[in-house]
């Protein structure tokens, strides 16, 4: 028998303990942030604690700190936020720069801007690793002066894993006056994530991947960022997302980011597993590709990140095959209605559709063991075989297979 092995930790890390606690400790003592009666100045004061302990994990400040209902949201927040603030500032404003790979909490929301609200995106392409080069950012800048609303690049990739130069990419959207905003949630609890050091205008960062409950996100923004609300109502968090604040979802929240203390020793421990895996999988199935940054160092790759393209086989089967065995994966790629589709973040990387469509990620976290590592690679093989032996669906015109 395979031991069961968890390795999707991207889409989502199990609860901490403390969290938890944190989370039920609020549920029982009740309460609405809102009220001016004890228990509502209660339930505010671990609001205003949790708020504190994201702050501090993100390196903002805490009245920076606009809590959401998620990543989803915050993204949704930023880029609407920012379109429609700053095209009533300057009708002229109606282009958004968007990186290729981005999550589809952005990619959707920015096709949606352009769909209905008159938004010109600019693709930012990216290169065979995934990363976008600042040149390109410049390039559009400069290609259309004063017609951005926006930049939008995510911090790192989800499915591959690579880190991009936020840094300098923020820095060139802040020389061209253009608000930058970066999609953080993978990069959270993997990398430190200093919001003020970047230069960003708004981050987004969700809580379920860093050991908080499902349910509750945040959005960073500087005080000048230029925001209109999505929800309206009472004027909670900052007047941007009113609705009664989730105070057992914060207080969970904030002791999963008061558990980021280690994060250096246990993103280096992690690392070393994933080093482990690669070379295991490279060594057992020879004909997998590493995808993403060939470079598995600090500086370039998430450290428990690792997507393999497999080829002859579809992903979809070889995730089901390993699942039997007991080994939790995913394959990386968009799936609506049960109609699977290749990763739109493997095609901008340049790789054929059949190559994408044999994508699976394995990605580890902090319950991530030696065990898990092992579990994977002795079910690997013959997962592969099978899958193999299965072959690839047939192409259906319109895109799904």
């Amino acid at each position: 028998m395979v031991r069961e092995a968890y390795l999707d930790h991207a889409a989502t890390t199990p609860v901490d303990p403390r969290a938890l606690e944190a989370m039920l400790a609020q549920l029982r003592a009740g309460g609405n942030a809102s009220a001016l009666h004890g228990a509502g100045r209660s339930a505010r004061s671990a609001v205003e604690t949790a708020r504190e302990q994201i702050a501090a994990s993100l390196g903002a400040d805490p009245a920076e700190v606009i809590l959401t209902g998620g990543g989803t949201e915050a993204d949704n927040l930023a880029v609407k936020g920012m379109y429609w603030a700053r095209r009533e500032q300057d009708p002229r404003r109606t282009r958004i720069a968007v990186s290729a790979v981005e999550h589809q909490a952005v990619r959707e929301t920015v096709e949606w801007l352009a769909e209905h609200q008159g938004a010109a995106l600019d693709w930012l392409e990216v290169d065979a690793e995934g990363r976008v080069h600042p040149q390109t950012l410049r390039e559009a800048l400069a290609a259309h002066p004063g017609q951005h609303a926006l930049v939008a690049v995510m911090w790192a990739n989800s499915e591959v894993g690579t880190i991009q130069p936020v840094a300098e990419l923020a820095q060139i959207a802040a020389a061209a006056q253009v608000p930058f905003h970066t999609d953080a949630v993978q990069a959270y609890g993997s990398l430190p994530v200093d919001f003020r050091a970047v230069g960003a205008t708004t981050m987004a960062v969700s809580g379920h991947k860093i050991g908080a409950p499902f349910g509750v996100g945040a959005l960073v923004a500087v005080r000048t960022a230029p925001l209109q609300a999505l929800i309206h109502g009472g004027g909670q968090e900052r007047g941007v997302r009113s609705g009664t604040v989730d105070a057992p979802g914060a207080a969970g929240f904030g002791a999963a980011a008061a558990g980021l203390a280690d994060l250096e020793a246990e993103a280096a421990r992690i690392r070393g597993l994933r080093d482990r895996l690669v070379a295991g999988v490279r060594e057992r199935v020879p004909q997998a590709v590493l995808r993403g940054p060939a470079d598995l160092g600090a500086d370039s790759r998430l450290p428990g990140n690792a997507l393999f393209t497999f080829p002859g086989c579809e992903g979809d089967s070889l995730l089901f095959l390993l699942d039997m065995a007991g080994v939790r994966t995913s394959t990386g790629s968009a799936c609506n209605a049960g109609v699977p589709r290749p990763s739109e973040v493997l095609l901008a990387m340049g790789l054929t559709e059949a190559e994408a469509r044999g994508a699976q990620r394995f990605t580890l976290g902090r319950t991530s063991t030696e065990q898990d590592v092992r579990a994977l690679l002795e079910a690997l093989p013959q997962a592969y075989r099978q899958a193999s032996a299965a072959g690839m669906a047939d192409h259906v015109p319109g895109g799904a297979w």
